[in-house]
């Protein structure tokens, strides 16, 4: 069950007596890590909003954006690593279909997915030819799951990311995000109340599927990989777009009190967290709750984590118009129980009582732990590096091997597979922009929406890793012509007993903080997932930044290819190349000369803040045609993926703030945009009003090839071979081939 024998003896202490079996399994899932955040609560206490709500009324699904027009957006991201790594399409399906129902339970339709993936190498050249094929197999049916489940629910999966390192074989990182629109004043509670409410169980069946998986999440895979299968849940798409529908249409009847999905540990977790949220008592007869199995026992039913259920708390004499709703979409929906005064969760089976409870003992009184932490060797090592001792790689090959390596490499393949436009509000899609815009309706606002976190920079400097996913994330939002407004953040670590496990996880956390504090964008909401290693040891630590940004008019959103020829100019926050001229950490280190060393540059986040506004201003206003971030690859890279999006880029003047020629090219500090004005001077507003500094690099549009000036040498790369290079290196890698439709 996960627990220690400290544990137990803290619940008999609660209970003043012996647990049911019953009763146990409805700790063990409760204090799982999953569920519990015993290891991560006092870290989270860094972001001012998890802190106050922590110490006030608790916290709910989903926070919410305020965009204006009386309409609110709410966002969360969730892992399903575990289940991924074990049943790789069921794992990502389910994952999605969980992130889905947090959502909707806040009230709101779910307008758009992204996701953020790991996964070992699919190269072959660094692990041995079985693990290789092994992490290929999870990399296709991971994304194949994501595909199957979203196209079919009806929402788009409009954004994400995806990163290879030898470090994920065997535990792949499976990240899904939701984001949803809601009026402001109809968003809904979790928190049950109303003696004498009914309430009532939505949605599927109850199966032996899912049993025990909070607790398979918070434990570290091993060779029982295959036993551990029933832990994963199994899916149905379509399932969950009729309780989708049927769910909005129930809560604007009124008659809905409360409500929750029934994710991570089942009907336990909701009906424990909706009384205790309320303060409220609650029975419940499991016998009356519709299960696949005629045999399962109350602990099965109690644990369970089949998918699309939801639990409703409706008012007294209006159940009728509830389970009216549902029964019309062809969906079961069943009062089990009932809310009581007495602030107890009473379930029975069988007429006889399995668990009788507070819940918030469950809730409020699981065990709090926290790590020692350490300082690994290598972190010290690395601020000894001397970028003086990489030797000068030749230009034109290194680029073209940096634009077919899978970390940088087009995710066509992947995005392709995904249905971007159903529900027509996608305004800007894959591949064209730094971020996803959508254009929903009743605003002309736009939201736009990334998802960002680099896994090398937090491994050789969490804090400063925290910190570069934060301003990177608003960036790609702000290169769209979007404020950024608000985060929600997936944090994937190892197991958080290790001292320097711990100490990653603590500064990566102080980092996204701290950034997200001086950029004022909140963070509203998000997961934790540790235990992320497997025989093949720990993951690289993976904080992912999921960003919403507000346009004020969706139809002003820019892209990073211009309508018409124009001049390219550099927005930069800094005039010097850094403490490790930007080669410390970067790709160009990693992938051209096999080395992982070196610290990422610290980013200004004020500076940072600052070039944010000017590249919404530039947007608004019409200074700026389109816009696009520099990060993997530096310079060299983000010119090429503009020539392979269609049209030539001319560097005429790279900026003089590198001492070498591969750091002009490759190296990557933050705080840097390409934007494409129709003249030099017209930037100069923007950089006089905002105190950014401003490099005219050359022009855009002209031709279709790339060259570069650097020093006295000129360096030309065709279209045609970079495009190569970048849309076949992942097709290549799967044994696939690439789409008709690449230019």
């Amino acid at each position: 069950m996960g627990l220690n024998d400290g544990e137990y003896d803290l619940i008999l202490k609660l209970l003043e007596r012996e647990p049911s079996y019953t009763e146990l399994g409805m700790f063990a899932v409760m204090w799982s890590e999953h569920c519990g955040y015993k290891y991560s609560r006092p870290v989270l206490a860094y972001f001012k909003r998890y802190k106050e709500a922590m110490e006030g009324e608790g916290l709910e699904n989903a926070g919410i954006v305020d965009i204006g027009d009386g309409l609110g957006i709410t966002m969360k991201v969730e892992s399903h690593n575990h289940p991924s790594a074990v049943e790789p399409y069921e794992g990502a399906a389910t994952g999605v279909g969980g992130i889905i129902r947090d959502i909707l339970t806040m009230g709101a339709r779910p307008i758009a997915g992204l996701n953020s993936l790991r996964f070992g190498s699919i190269t072959g050249s660094t692990e041995p030819a079985d693990v290789v094929e092994r992490n290929r197999y999870l990399f296709e049916h991971v994304v194949a799951g994501i595909a199957g489940y979203g196209n079919c629910v009806g929402v788009p999966t409009v954004a994400g990311e995806v990163g290879f390192h030898r470090r994920y074989s065997g535990n792949p990182l499976v990240n899904a995000m939701c984001v949803g629109i809601l009026k402001l004043d109809e968003v809904t509670t979790a928190a049950a109340s109303g003696l004498g409410n009914p309430v009532i169980y939505l949605g599927s069946a109850t199966g032996k599927d899912g049993i025990h998986g909070a607790t398979f999440a918070s434990d570290a895979l091993g060779e029982d990989n295959d036993a551990k299968r029933p832990n994963v849940q199994i899916g149905d798409p379509f399932a969950e777009k009729l309780l989708i529908e049927a769910t909005l249409e129930a809560l604007q009847t009124g008659a809905v009190v409360a409500i929750q999905d029934m994710g991570a540990a089942g009907l336990t977790c909701s009906t424990v967290e909706m009384a205790s949220k309320g303060s409220v008592g609650m029975t419940v007869d499991l016998d009356l709750v519709p299960m696949r199995e005629d045999d399962m026992t109350a602990y099965e039913l109690l644990l369970s984590e089949s998918q699309e259920r939801m639990l409703a708390v409706a008012e007294k004499g209006r159940e009728g118009e509830v389970l009216e709703v549902f029964h019309r979409w062809g969906l079961k929906a069943v009062v089990i129980g009932h809310v009581t005064d007495d602030g107890v969760v009473t379930i029975t089976r069988h007429g006889a009582v399995e668990a009788c409870v507070d819940p918030k003992l469950l809730t409020d009184h699981c065990p709090v732990y926290q790590s020692t932490t350490q300082v690994p060797d290598y972190f010290h090592k690395a601020s000894h590096f001397d970028p003086s001792t990489v030797p000068q790689a030749d230009l034109r090959s290194s680029l073209l091997k940096l634009m077919g390596s899978p970390e940088i490499a087009s995710k066509r393949w992947i995005y392709e597979q995904y249905d971007q436009q159903v529900q027509t509000q996608t305004a800007l899609i894959c591949g064209y922009g730094d971020a996803a815009v959508l254009a929903p309706r009743g605003t002309t606002k736009g939201i736009a929406l990334k998802i960002d976190g680099n896994s090398r920079y937090c491994y050789q400097h969490p804090y400063r890793g925290g910190q570069h996913a934060v301003v990177e994330a608003a960036r790609n939002v702000a290169c769209t012509g979007a404020e950024p407004k608000a985060v929600t953040d997936g944090l994937n670590f190892g197991n958080p007993t290790y001292p320097h496990v711990y100490w990653q996880f603590s500064e990566a956390v102080k980092g996204i903080a701290d950034a997200a504090e001086v950029m004022e964008t909140p963070v509203i909401s998000g997961n934790v997932s540790f235990y992320n290693e497997s025989d093949l040891g720990e993951v690289l630590p993976t904080p992912l930044i999921g960003m919403v940004g507000v346009i004020k008019r969706a139809d002003k959103r820019v892209g990073m290819v211009p309508p018409e020829p124009c001049h390219l100019v550099l927005l930069s926050t800094l005039d010097t190349g850094g403490e490790h001229d930007g080669i410390g950490a970067s790709a160009y280190l990693a992938e051209i000369h096999g080395r992982e060393d070196g610290y990422p540059e610290a980013p200004n986040v004020e500076a940072e803040k600052k070039l944010c506004q000017a590249l919404v201003k530039g947007i608004d206003n019409g200074t700026i045609l389109a816009a696009h971030d520099l990060s993997d690859g530096g310079l060299g890279v983000a010119a090429a993926e503009i020539v392979v999006a269609g049209v030539g880029v001319q560097i005429i003047s790279v900026p003089p703030i590198y001492h070498r020629h591969d750091a002009m090219l490759f190296g990557e500090n933050p705080g840097r945009v390409m934007v494409a004005v129709r003249s030099v001077s017209a930037i100069q507003e923007l950089v006089d009003a905002f105190d950014i500094q401003a490099y005219p690099l050359g022009h855009i549009g002209y031709g279709e090839d790339l060259t570069v000036h650097i020093g006295d040498h000129i360096v030309t790369w065709s279209k045609q071979e970079l495009t190569e290079a970048y849309e076949g290196s992942i097709p290549a890698a799967m044994g696939k081939t690439v789409s008709p439709n690449v230019a």
